[in-house]
């Protein structure tokens, strides 16, 4: 799985899952752009990248606005002068029942969430086209398989995330650019150290494997996906669970 001389762009990179996965590819080689909306946490996570022995820029992201997808993009290609791999993390939720959800939480997950991916896909890819290869991965969540009681909002974004990524996979396979998603489960974040653990318990009876999962586990799919091991495989989602959803 040597990344030696590929450069990866990770969004939400500055924390969390897109952390892991920035650290991960870097290990492996990758030179890496770290874009987040936390501009100055985005810096201090590309510092830790630079220790890993490769190379790591930060840029400022809001997913949501092209304007500031194309901004990101020439930064990274004044820097680096290509891009082999976009991970497209970036990602928040606004949790409610349906009936009490908030127009204004709906259209901010979806925005983000969803848009997001749309919009980084879209200015990437032409990018990757010119070069004839790429590869691309999506994080999107069981949740967009299943569905989950008080995340209509995100569960439609991932759900969203996933057809997505069969479409791009099927419309940019003729550059030999690879699309892939990953479905992550339950992951220990921030997110979930704050939840009881009577509710981490009733979470893990779900899972046949009996715990949560790492941000690592994730990572180490993306890495897969971005890797030579997976040159044949594309438009697939792999769900990181843990096997609650088979």
């Amino acid at each position: 799985m040597d990344l030696k001389d590929k450069v990866a762009v990770v969004t939400g990179s500055a924390q969390g899952i897109g952390k892991a996965i920035a650290l991960t590819l870097a290990r492996n080689g990758a030179d890496i752009a770290v874009c987040d909306i936390d501009e100055e946490l985005a810096g201090q996570t590309a510092g830790e990248i630079e220790k890993t022995g490769s190379r790591a820029m930060s840029c400022k992201l809001d997913v949501s606005q092209i304007s500031s997808v194309e901004e990101m993009l020439k930064k990274i290609l004044d820097k680096y002068n290509k891009i082999d791999i976009l991970v497209n993390n970036a990602g928040i939720t606004r949790d409610a029942l349906m009936i009490r959800m908030k127009e204004k939480d709906w259209d901010s997950v979806l925005n983000i969430n969803l848009k997001g991916v749309f919009n980084c896909t879209r200015a990437v890819s032409r990018v990757m086209m010119k070069q004839r290869s790429g590869r691309i991965v999506n994080i999107a969540s069981v949740v967009g398989i299943m569905g989950n009681a008080g995340q209509a909002n995100y569960s439609a974004s991932k759900g969203g995330v996933i057809a997505l990524t069969k479409t791009c996979a099927r419309e940019l396979a003729g550059r030999n650019i690879n699309v892939n998603a990953v479905a992550p489960g339950f992951i220990r974040t921030r997110m979930t150290d704050k939840l009881t653990d009577e509710v981490k318990n009733s979470f893990v009876k779900t899972i046949p494997l009996a715990k949560l999962g790492q941000p690592e586990d994730v990572a180490d799919a993306v890495l897969f996906l971005v890797s030579g091991l997976s040159k044949y495989i594309t438009g697939q989602v792999i769900k990181v669970d843990g096997g609650m959803v088979m």
